[in-house]
């Protein structure tokens, strides 16, 4: 027994010492976090003294590339074939740079360095630090800089590649507080303020708030902008107009809501771009430019540079250690014609209330113009807007009979009015008297009789004008690939919901973009799906919902608008629209210019189909009209939508007519 014990104490006594395996990895690990207090160190560096360098040498390149932006892996360690108490370890480091792919290894700064591992007599392996571990070749009289070189920004494309958006000239105009002394700063911002018409308690805020030497803007003025008198606002007291140019549409109007604008990223954009974007780029900061701004703005080029430090034999010679050349952006195409949109701006600029025009390609599903007024503040009613349809959505009630057997020539009864569950419809005031009784259904979609419509309800169960109208392109859960909403028609409704849904109102809503669709796809005699953005774009994942948080939707849409739209948790099947069901409602459309509420439209060239529109909303002792007018001309499909009027026929009508009139237009047409 205790030769035995002997033994097994001799061979312990003789077991081989650690290898530097799990040493080398530690080191690895710590030089990725930074943390190096656990790193075992040869006598003549403190963990401490070690950081600090990795921390100095490190700085402007995790100011570039972010802090989650390096990777150190161990690629090996091995001791010395002559000393097994010496082992170097191949350490491989990886910077993503800001934008990268994981796999785009071409904008990956990866080089491998060596450290030396020393097994003391305690066989623990300790670190001979040195700064070549940190960059190849640096030496402590060298700190890694970064130079960033910004991508040039892409424009955005309308139809047949017209340029949109580009860079243009402007005047940056602000208070300068080295300008003048620091207790003066507010009231020169006050002055700058009234000038140029604008808050000036909210303005004098952020000049007093700013530090001593900042640049605080006010406006930017487009250099061919003749209602300011620049040379005149540089006189003012602390007022700077920087020469700059900046990404801008034609007008500042022209189709901004869908557009949105590029500017200097917030600090919330910075912080999700993962260091892609930094303080004082261009970014875009709403509508497409935001959600297509990696597309746009591309990708920055960038240089490493080991540079001497002050005060070394070194000082300012630089040596490259790793160059990605900058990424311009790629254009953004969409659909729309600049002259149709502007066409459609001039014909809103002077209404009061929310409005909108979407015109679109029936033959192609292109959006040519999605135009909102001035009322709509800056809002995308034209895309986004949510509201009742009121008579226009007849187009829609009218497909959903003729598939449950009626045509256009069916005999229907037009009354007075007609109750529901004990509430009771009427038709407009001004409804004809001679368009009352038994009619075809021609005639009642001609002069919008709401009582035959709603008498027919029980020969059109919900689902059937659900599907009616997924059929003509009112299909909510579609993405269109830009923010949007199209429209929404509940699922669940019954008894005098049912009745309103007929003819538009209650919990119905559609925005212009979706009444127009409708009216596109009867131009097609197929579903069309309306369509903004060429393909081929690339979409940033969370733009979209940074978009859509400006869609607005009116608070009382219609009389029963309390009441959200409801749809199906499973989508119905969608059902096309044939192409004898499009000639059909065509011939129906035809018969409002001919024979009904629009005949205004009946000496425009070529045969022009129309629906009017109005929906009530409001309280019943303050109700309000939201007005509509539809229309096909030739390859055209028209919405137009005031969110307050009188019918659609008196209010949106002379819009319409104008815009179909326009040049531009009419020679679309022809």
């Amino acid at each position: 027994m205790i030769a035995l014990v002997t033994a097994l104490g001799a061979a312990a006594c003789t077991s081989s010492p650690p290898g530097p395996q799990d040493a080398a990895t530690a080191l690895a690990a710590a030089l990725e976090s930074g943390d190096l207090d656990g790193v075992a160190f040869t006598p003549d560096v403190s963990a401490d003294q070690a950081e600090k360098q990795r921390t100095d040498a490190y700085d402007a390149v995790v100011e570039a590339l972010g802090e989650d932006a390096l990777r150190v892996s161990l690629v090996s360690a091995e001791t010395l074939e002559d000393d097994d108490a010496l082992a170097d370890a191949v350490l491989r480091f990886t910077w993503s740079t800001a934008g990268s792919a994981a796999a785009d290894s071409e904008r990956q700064w990866t080089y491998e360095t060596t450290a030396r591992l020393e097994r003391d007599d305690e066989d623990v392996w300790r670190t001979h630090w040195a700064s070549t571990i940190l960059a190849p070749d640096l030496t402590v009289a060298e700190d890694l800089v970064v130079s960033r070189e910004t991508p040039q920004r892409a424009n955005v494309l309308g139809a047949g590649g017209e340029v949109l958006v580009e860079a243009r000239d402007v005047f940056r105009v602000g208070i300068d507080k080295t300008f003048l002394p620091a207790a003066e700063a507010g009231a020169a911002a006050r002055g700058l303020a009234a000038a140029l018409e604008i808050d000036p308690d909210e303005y004098a805020k952020r000049v007093e708030s700013a530090g001593d030497k900042a640049f605080v803007e006010a406006i930017v003025i487009r250099r061919e902008d003749s209602y300011y008198d620049v040379p005149a606002l540089r006189k003012l007291p602390g007022v700077n107009a920087i020469d700059d140019s900046l990404p801008l549409a034609p007008t500042r109007t022209f189709a901004r809501p869908i557009l949105g604008t590029v500017g200097t990223a917030t600090a919330e954009i910075i912080e999700k771009s993962g260091g892609a974007i930094q303080a004082g780029d261009l970014t875009g900061l709403s509508g497409l430019q935001r959600q297509f701004d990696e597309q746009l703005r591309g990708r920055p080029g960038l240089r490493i540079d080991a540079r001497g430090i002050e005060g070394s034999g070194s000082e300012g010679q630089a040596r490259t250690l790793f160059t990605v050349p900058a990424v311009d952006g790629e254009p953004l195409q969409l659909t729309l014609d600049s002259l149709v949109q502007q066409s459609a701006e001039n014909v809103l600029a002077s209404v009061g209330p929310a409005s909108a025009i979407v015109a679109i390609r029936p033959s192609t599903g292109e959006v040519l113009a999605a135009a909102s007024g001035p009322g709509s503040q800056g809002l995308s009613t034209a895309t986004l807007g949510q509201y009742a349809p009121g008579s226009t959505f007849k187009v829609v009630s009218a497909l959903a009979l003729l598939r449950a057997g009626l045509t256009p020539d069916s005999s229907v009864t037009c009354t007075d009015g007609i109750t529901v569950d004990g509430r009771r419809f009427d038709n407009f005031p001004d409804y004809p008297a001679a368009a009352l009784g038994d009619i075809p259904l021609r005639t009642a979609f001609a002069n919008s009789c709401n009582t035959a419509f709603i008498g027919l309800r029980d020969e059109t169960p919900q689902d059937a004008v659900v599907d009616a109208a997924g059929s003509l392109g009112l299909l909510p859960t579609q993405s269109l690939g830009f923010a949007s909403f199209v429209g929404a028609v509940p699922s669940d409704s019954d008894g005098t919901d049912h009745a309103a849904t007929m003819i538009g109102q209650g919990r119905v809503l559609a925005s212009p973009l979706g009444m127009a669709t409708v009216a596109a796809s009867v131009a097609a005699g197929r579903t069309v799906t309306p369509h903004l953005v060429e393909p081929g774009s690339s979409s940033a994942d969370d733009a979209t919902d940074d978009s859509t948080s400006s869609a607005q939707a009116s608070d009382d849409e219609s009389d029963e608008s309390s009441k959200d739209a409801e749809t199906t948790d499973e989508p119905r099947p969608h059902v096309d629209l044939t192409s004898d069901e499009g000639a059909a409602l065509r011939s129906l459309m035809r018969a409002v210019v001919t024979d009904g509420g629009a005949g205004f439209l009946r000496d425009l060239p070529g045969e022009v189909m129309a629906k009017t529109g109005t929906a009530q909303f409001g309280e019943t002792d303050d109700l309000r009209n939201h007005v509509w007018m539809i229309a096909i001309q030739g390859d055209l499909a028209v919405a137009v939508f005031v969110d307050e009027g009188e019918y659609g026929s008196t209010t949106a009508g002379p819009l319409l007519t104008r815009f179909l009139e326009s040049p531009v237009v009419a020679a679309l047409t022809d």
